[in-house]
């Protein structure tokens, strides 16, 4: 392993024990986050709208209401002349909840602006929401003041001393990795607790880093990895969901036998109630971990072995509109684990290469090139019509991403979808490299297709 340590921003989550007047506290917090980011909304609304008002009676621009500012430093300035008068009790909660409202508010409104005028990709953002009681995610981010841990116990700001369900990491401990934040967050049940550090790390590299992996995902089997001359591995797909429906069908429907909470009404659940619906709730939480455990594990093994991980660029938000296969896809987790294997193999010192979506790896034969018109869905082995070539087509697909890893090489662009490519001996491949690889710099164009 190098000597060589490289200083990265990492994070460490950790579950809390609160007593129930910590845990009120917490919650608490939490509010003042929800109160800040909807007085701050109503407040960038109200302008808004009063000068679309006076745009539609013909006033013209020069003696519309004056705009305002939707920085964080605008807000909190604002925030603070009238936090008396919005929110007499503003004193009894730290002022990073406040802050952090308004950070969140700032964040969305500038992604809003961004979309508009198409200086965002992706999906059009819209614009920002009040934050709800009962839906609003429970969260509140601490950035200065007293932030520590103990053995078994951490320091946040005006809440003091909260107990940890385990002992933190030693590098936490001992101030070898400085925090620079922590997150609150109440989520499946009970709170957590979040540290953004910086550590000096060592370098890593991968075991074999001359490795080049191709990972196809998939339904029946979670993935087929896949080197180009080797034999292919088989991940199979643990199916969490699907082994724990049987007995989430049966609490649910316990559930409904009870008499449960009616808003319209006003009626209040019964005991009984919160009892099953928290047995559902602990069954759903464990299909969830459980999940994440598997995913982090494979992720985990997939960088430390290979220095070079090829996989496709799914389009995982159309595939989850396929009625029939949304349940077992999202129980998956392929987006997840394109997320870990991105920043895991930085980490590790390898790189990650994501194929082209339109980059036909099932369609195209590994032995001779060829490239399919059509193939099925219900067609689960390739045969190749012109060498002859017969194979389980998720490991067909695997080795012609690995095959990739070789055109990686190159750098020019011929378009942006790759519908051009053919066969690789004779067409292009679309590649493109994530920002933080080895061979790409933050900032610099990612190229798209490249030649073989």
């Amino acid at each position: 392993m190098p000597d060589a340590a490289v200083v990265m921003l990492r994070a460490y989550k950790y579950a809390l024990n609160p007593t129930p007047r910590q845990a009120r506290y917490l919650d608490g917090h939490c509010g003042a986050v929800r109160k800040a980011y909807n007085w701050g909304l109503g407040r960038v609304k109200a302008n808004l709208d009063q000068r679309t008002a006076e745009t539609s009676y013909g006033i013209p621009a020069e003696l519309l209401t004056p705009a305002i500012s939707w920085s964080m430093y605008s807000l909190r300035k604002a925030w603070n002349q009238a936090k008396h008068d919005v929110a007499p009790w503003w004193a009894e909660y730290s002022k990073e909840a406040y802050a952090s409202g308004l950070t969140q508010l700032a964040a969305a409104l500038k992604n809003w602006g961004d979309s508009r005028k198409g200086r965002r990709r992706g999906r059009a953002v819209g614009f920002p929401r009040f934050k709800a009681k009962r839906k609003a995610v429970r969260s509140c981010r601490f950035t200065t003041g007293v932030i520590r841990c103990e053995d078994l116990y951490v320091v946040l700001p005006r809440i003091g001393r909260v107990r940890l369900h385990e002992t933190p990491a030693p590098e936490l401990l001992d101030g070898t990795a400085r925090i620079m934040a922590a997150t609150i967050r109440f989520e499946r049940g009970r709170w957590f607790v979040s540290f953004t550090v910086e550590q000096d790390t060592a370098a890593r590299a991968p075991m074999r880093p001359d490795a080049v992996v191709g990972v196809d995902l998939g339904v029946k089997s979670l993935a087929i990895l896949a080197e180009v001359g080797g034999e292919p591995q088989t991940v199979p797909n643990p199916k969490h969901l699907d082994v724990s429906l049987r007995k989430l069908g049966k609490l649910s429907r316990r559930v409904s036998r009870r008499v449960g909470p009616d808003r319209r009404t006003g009626q209040v659940p019964s005991n009984r109630w919160q009892r099953a619906n928290g047995q559902r709730n602990k069954a759903h939480h464990r299909v969830a971990y459980r999940r994440a455990d598997a995913l982090h594990k494979l992720t985990t093994a997939i960088v430390a072995e290979f220095g070079t991980v090829v996989m496709e660029d799914l389009n995982v938000a159309g595939m989850l509109k396929n009625r029939k296969l949304a349940r077992r896809i999202g129980d998956a987790g392929f987006g997840e684990i394109r997320r870990q294997l991105a920043y895991k193999s930085q980490w590790n010192g390898g790189r990650l290469i994501v194929a082209d979506r339109w980059f036909p790896s099932s369609k195209t034969c590994s032995g001779c090139g060829v490239v399919k018109a059509k193939l099925l869905l219900s067609e689960r082995e390739y045969v190749c019509e012109s060498c002859g070539l017969v194979m389980d087509r998720d490991e067909n697909a695997a080795r012609n991403l690995a095959a990739l890893a070789v055109a990686a090489s190159g750098a020019e662009t011929l378009n942006g979808r790759g519908a051009d490519q053919k066969t690789r001996a004779t067409g292009r491949v679309a590649v493109k490299r994530l920002p933080g690889s080895p061979e790409c710099e933050t900032g610099t164009a990612l190229p798209e297709a490249v030649s073989v």
